[in-house]
């Protein structure tokens, strides 16, 4: 039986218990064993590091050069006595990320007038250095405009005042219809073309208030403007609106006779016109 040496040190436990291992219930492959950087550390994002367009080499050199501070060296001669892969491969590194938008160069004159070429490095290629994410949106229910009311053929300020106190006394009794200021304010000419139809203020809230939806209303406003339009009595005979009165126009002195007349322009009076078609 072979002797214990109970002295020997145990064997290096690792920091994370296989239990609550972040990979367990994996049986092959990538296993991770992570610690959190709090210092030194760049991010990069994943459709740099798993690019399936990019070389490897292309991909390790974009990752250095995210993580270099500003106005460090990244032309081909300095890149190319850190790594060993030569100034050949590193520049056909750099073409690559060119065309994929991970770097662009730049030709900018500094102060005394020389001309020197700047390499920006970007680590969202598409997106301007001083382009800000867009705002999130947030869901809002979109608000439907009432349909619209009739208007009455005289409408004055009694008028009005009256179908807002309709309007306004509706929840008295029905409290579903209770009405925003805005609400009432686009009904109230409806209303007021049905008081101008001769029909009294109680029989325009029995219009209103009758036989509605056992369900809630929604939308009360745009119920009480479809009953408003559709429901709309006629105007009784003595109520027909009268024809506008006729065009006064200015007065106009002939070009011809200096005679007054009126015309809405200048130019000659109608016995002129008569005279002037006739010796045309």
């Amino acid at each position: 039986m072979d002797a214990q040496h109970p002295s020997a040190p145990a064997r290096a436990q690792s920091p994370v218990t296989a239990n609550k291992h972040p990979n367990r219930g994996h049986t092959g492959g990538l296993v991770h064993d992570h610690t959190r950087h709090t210092t030194r550390f760049t991010v990069i994002g994943n459709h740099l590091v798993q690019h399936a367009e990019l070389s490897l080499l292309a991909i390790g050199l974009a990752c250095h050069i995210q993580s270099l501070p500003p106005g460090a060296r990244v032309d081909i001669k300095t890149l190319a006595a850190r790594f060993p892969e030569g100034a050949i491969r590193i520049a056909a590194a750099l073409r690559e990320l060119e065309a994929h938008g991970y770097l662009r160069r730049e030709r900018t004159r500094v102060p005394g007038g020389r001309i020197v070429t700047r390499t920006i490095s970007c680590n969202q290629p598409g997106r301007r250095p001083d382009e800000s994410p867009p705002p999130r949106r947030r869901n809002q229910p979109r608000r439907t405009a009432l349909p619209a009311v009739p208007k009455p053929a005289y409408p004055s300020p009694e008028l009005l005042r009256l179908a807002t106190d309709v309007l306004a006394g509706l929840r008295r009794r029905e409290p579903r219809l209770l009405l925003s200021a805005t609400e009432t304010e686009h009904l109230a000419p409806g209303v007021a073309a049905w008081l101008e139809r001769d029909v009294t203020p109680t029989s325009v809230r029995e219009a209103l208030t009758g036989n509605l939806p056992p369900d809630p209303l929604t939308r009360p406003a745009a119920l009480l403007a479809h009953r408003l339009t559709t429901g709309l009595p006629p105007l009784p005979p003595y109520r027909t609106p009268e024809p506008p009165p006729p065009v006064r126009h200015p007065l106009q002195t002939c070009e011809t006779c200096d005679r007054a007349f009126r015309s809405p322009e200048p130019g000659h009076c109608r016995d002129c016109r008569t005279l002037l078609l006739e010796a045309a």
